[in-house]
């Protein structure tokens, strides 16, 4: 279906701030996310942790994240879109204070696993809220401001960290410098939970609840009275036809988009980019040498300001290049970029001589994942599913996101140990190779099965899944840049 032929006329003095609000979801996201990395050390040595405690500190937060995406689907869907964003201002409070302040490891593993909770709800109501209010023209951009906000935040943990302790010693961190570490994160969750009550509910969840009245306040103040009647039509028709056809999450209609949208989320993560982020300082450390830079920070200037800039690229490219070319042009990079590493790290050459090729291949790698993987699959997951269904679907999709995130982080050390087979035989390579390869099935489906949903509604973009009996839309065409 063609993109609208009427220019909305978007009052972004009115969106534009409820996006950033909306998107301070993101931000804690981040930070809640990143903090434990300058923290584990010191709690390590705090609580005389083993090697079996020290990971369920670091990934009880994985097992919150798929608990709350599987918890605030329905909620969404029935609640509304604000309500799920409160709840994770107030897991991501009730974390942040309760770890700072527990006084033993399996107080601090039950806080820190509310916040995990929080960042699974987040995860996904804040990219559904930003999409169903913002007009299609730009919501691709104002949709990827969401990972532009969790990139941010998880940049600003290496640096709160950093000043945190270098206010004591060593003893004064592993006694209390952490808990100022989790601390931090008080305030801006009670920010979040107050700029929240400023905030409108989604006008299509309005629609769907028969709040009519005041979902045309918001479209008029979002776009004017034109892009009122014209979006408030458009989104009763859905519905109705929704309703009408039963659309469930089990329904032959959804069917496609909904196994699109597992792709999708599954392929975000096994393509490697939390190897990096997990495992960055592993992989800089035979760098360090040749460098001349502290492997810690390499890993903060590459993987954090790498993706900040390039995510910034891809907010001001998605809503003109479009989904598609994006997506391909940025996963192509991708697999050359792993590949190119596995090549190296097979050929055993010497970090001395070759450490520089290879940040420069990290750097490749990282830019390509800001400018399409990263925050252009967020963008496709919420304009892909109906506005009847997009709670639990998205829920689900980031379930299996979380899981895969999950497998990941738990497999990367398997295939890279010291005295394994696959190190013998392919000096760690083997991880890059089968991340390559799983760039080119995601190549492979995005041009297979994904349209291009570029300046269309999300009432459109849902006429690509046809009903059975009914003609299946054609392809979208990749746009020109």
């Amino acid at each position: 279906m063609p993109e609208s032929p009427h220019p909305v006329a978007v009052n972004f003095r009115y969106l534009v701030p409820i996006c950033l609000v909306a998107a301070l979801g993101g931000l804690l996201f981040g930070y809640d996310t990143g903090v434990i990395s300058g923290a584990i050390e010191p709690l390590t040595a705090r609580f005389a942790l083993g090697a079996a405690m020290k990971g369920w500190v670091s990934g009880c937060v994985l097992i919150g994240c798929a608990l709350g995406v599987l918890l605030v689907g329905g909620a969404s869907d029935r609640f509304g879109r604000r309500m799920p964003l409160f709840l994770s201002a107030a897991l991501f409070l009730a974390s942040a204070a309760g770890t700072a302040l527990a006084g033993g490891v399996w107080v601090f593993i039950v806080f820190r696993f509310l916040g995990g909770v929080g960042i699974g709800i987040a995860s996904m109501a804040t990219p559904i809220y930003i999409a169903e209010i913002t007009p299609a023209g730009v919501r691709g951009r104002l949709v990827a401001v969401n990972q532009i906000a969790v990139v941010v935040g998880i940049a600003a943990t290496s640096f709160v960290n950093y000043a945190i302790a270098g206010h004591g010693d060593q003893a004064w961190l592993i006694e209390s410098g952490w808990r100022w570490m989790f601390a931090t994160g008080v305030a801006p969750s009670v920010l979040f939970a107050v700029l929240l009550l400023r905030i409108p509910e989604s006008p299509r969840w309005l629609i769907e609840m028969g709040r009519g009245a005041e979902a045309r306040e918001v479209l008029t103040r979002v776009g004017g009275e034109r892009f009122c009647g014209s979006e408030f039509a458009e989104i009763e028709a859905a519905i109705t036809r929704d309703r009408a056809g039963h659309v469930s999450l089990l329904s032959p209609r959804l069917r496609k988009p909904l196994l699109l949208g597992l792709a999708l989320a599954v392929l975000q993560q096994v393509t490697g980019i939390n190897v990096f982020m997990y495992f960055g300082a592993t992989i800089f450390r035979s760098m360090s040498t040749s460098t001349g830079v502290d492997a810690g920070l390499l890993e903060q200037v590459i993987i954090n300001g790498s993706c900040v800039l390039f995510t910034l690229v891809a907010i001001a490219s998605v809503d003109r290049w479009g989904r598609r070319p994006l997506m391909l042009l940025g996963t192509a990079g991708m697999g050359a970029a792993l590949l190119a590493m596995g090549l190296m790290a097979q050929r055993g050459a010497d970090p001395a001589a070759s450490g520089g090729w290879m940040l420069a291949f990290i750097l490749v790698y990282i830019a390509a994942f800001g400018l399409s993987v990263g925050p252009v699959i967020w963008v496709i997951l919420v304009e892909i599913f109906p506005t009847t269904v997009r709670g639990r679907a998205l829920g689900l999709a980031t379930f299996f996101l979380w899981a895969a995130d999950y497998v990941v982080t738990q497999t990367f050390p398997m295939m890279d140990a010291g005295d394994s087979w696959l190190v013998a035989r392919f000096h760690h390579a083997f991880p890059f190779y089968v991340y390559a390869a799983f760039c080119a099935v995601l190549i492979a489906v995005v041009w297979r099965y994904l349209p291009e949903t570029k300046g269309r509604s999300l009432e459109q973009i849902e006429q690509d899944w046809a009903a059975p009996g009914e003609a299946p839309a054609a392809p979208a065409p990749i746009p020109a840049p």
